[in-house]
């Protein structure tokens, strides 16, 4: 806060003995009606605990946020009692750590914590920091330890700290990661379906199963992220690769089964009776809200692609200053896509020779009364459907899918045979490479690859950060 003015804390005095009968009313207000046993313990969560608990609530060290020990130094003289902090979880230079030694110590904390916790319970932590790779530390963390995420909320305390307060980069509100324990009976399902596609469904339908049905921003719904698609694959894969197998399914494969096992509503997947439920608290809600897209990556850009198009094929005429009006600020070590190379990639373009795909024609008859009713083929509705750009059907996408990954894996190689540091590079290709490189067991690759992209980019992806702590704990058990 080095050259910051502002107004110093006002401390005023209060009565000792009013805020300890305050609090004591409190106390026994809480807990009259409640009879448990207790157990209270001072120890670091690196130790392990004795017995099953119902539900854990952790508030860990955000990362460098603090140096909480060097700030006890003061009591801890007072009190002659010194805090070891060789397995304090924190990133801090004085002490010699690193992130990557707070993501390991943090993971260690939550593996005792899902040793303690009981299968199909759940754990609540709270985390605030703005630094991304701090962020993506603490879920690669639970996801070594075996927890798997179902939600993340924002938390307001309302009481914000003194940092809060007087820093204007601190996070005014926390967010809140629930995450579970996968119960036993999944868990001994899985060792006999790890190899086959029921494996596969099997997590999804549990997973689906913890996942909250409906999310409200006041009085309006919002889009659960947890539930779609893409983020339902990603988590799948996880927990496979955490598990050491291969993943038996293909994107486009997972897309084209999802669709045909679950209920698809606002681009989010339930269970026949989530959906049920879903459908009539949207009727009584009236209101969606679509959450919007800030295009800073390939992976960005053609989710906003999909997004756009799902709802609207469209003319590149159409398409693109829309599109530039949506990119902010491109990662500097992406390299930056044309939008020609995106549509081609990822969609397709009518080129009006036969019928008008369903996709278009669905759109054109609903929007103009002179396209309803008409034929396939019929050349009013050709000539209108003509050069649009539109979402492929996932059960046609698959050679679209399959250009695509060929195109990323001839990009990674590059990369591999490359001996310098990579400066700008596509982050999908990164990604497709360690996944072909993962389901080989060239662990080796991704180990290389991943010396050869800048640190920050590598904390900052959780999906490259999974690969390679996989990779680096299969080498050194190997």
């Amino acid at each position: 806060m080095s050259g910051t003015f502002y107004i110093g804390s006002q401390i005023s005095e209060s009565n000792v003995f009013v805020a300890y009968y305050n609090k004591l009313k409190k106390l026994c207000l809480a807990f009259k009606d409640v009879e448990l046993s207790t157990l209270i313990s001072t120890k670091s969560s690196t130790d392990s605990f004795c017995g099953q608990v119902d539900y854990v609530f952790t508030d860990p060290p955000f990362g460098s946020n603090l140096n909480y020990s060097e700030l006890s130094s003061l009591w801890e003289e007072w009190l002659r009692l010194k805090t070891k902090n060789e397995v304090e979880a924190i990133e801090n230079k004085s002490q010699g750590k690193s992130l990557d030694d707070y993501r390991h110590l943090m993971t260690e904390c939550f593996r005792e914590k899902y040793k303690a916790l009981k299968p199909g319970r759940w754990m609540t932590v709270e985390f605030s920091n703005t630094n991304a790779s701090v962020w993506n530390s603490i879920q690669t963390a639970l996801l070594e330890a075996g927890f798997i995420a179902a939600n993340v909320s924002s938390l307001d305390k309302q009481q914000r700290s003194f940092k809060a307060v007087t820093t204007p980069t601190a996070v005014k509100q926390d967010l809140v990661i629930s995450a579970y324990k996968p119960n036993g009976g999944f868990e001994q399902r899985f060792q006999n379906e790890a190899e086959t596609e029921d494996g596969v469904w099997d997590f999804i339908r549990t997973h689906l199963e913890y996942l909250p049905v409906t999310k409200y921003q006041g009085a309006l719904m919002q889009l659960i992220p947890e539930r779609d698609s893409r983020i339902l694959f990603d988590q799948m894969v996880a927990y496979y690769v955490r598990k050491g197998y291969p993943v038996p399914i293909s994107s486009q494969d997972f897309q084209i089964g999802l669709g045909q096992r679950f209920i698809e509503r606002d681009g989010m997947y339930f269970l026949p009776e989530q959906a049920a439920e879903y459908d009539r608290k949207k009727l009584t809600s009236g209101h969606f809200i679509q959450t919007k897209l800030f295009v800073s990556d390939e992976a960005s850009a053609i989710q906003w692609l999909r997004q756009l198009l799902k709802v609207k094929p469209q003319t590149f005429q159409d398409i693109n200053p829309q599109f530039m009006q949506e990119l902010g600020g491109w990662s500097k070590n992406e390299e930056q896509l044309d939008l020609r190379e995106l549509l081609n990639q990822n969609f397709l373009s009518y080129n009006g020779i036969g019928d008008v795909p369903s996709q278009i024609h669905g759109y054109l008859s609903t929007n103009w009364p002179e396209m309803r009713n008409l034929q396939k083929n019929d050349p009013g509705l050709v000539a209108k459907a003509k050069d649009r750009w539109y979402v492929p059907d996932p059960n046609k996408a698959g050679d679209l899918e399959k250009l695509r990954e060929k195109s990323l894996l001839k990009e990674f190689e590059e990369y591999r045979q490359s001996t310098k540091k990579l400066k700008v590079f596509r982050m999908e290709a990164v990604q497709a490479g360690f996944k072909k490189a993962w389901q080989e067991r060239d662990y080796s690759t991704i180990i290389k690859v991943a010396d050869l992209i800048p640190n920050k980019v590598l904390e900052e992806d959780p999906k490259l950060l999974m690969w390679y702590d996989q990779a680096v704990t299969r080498v050194g058990g190997e």
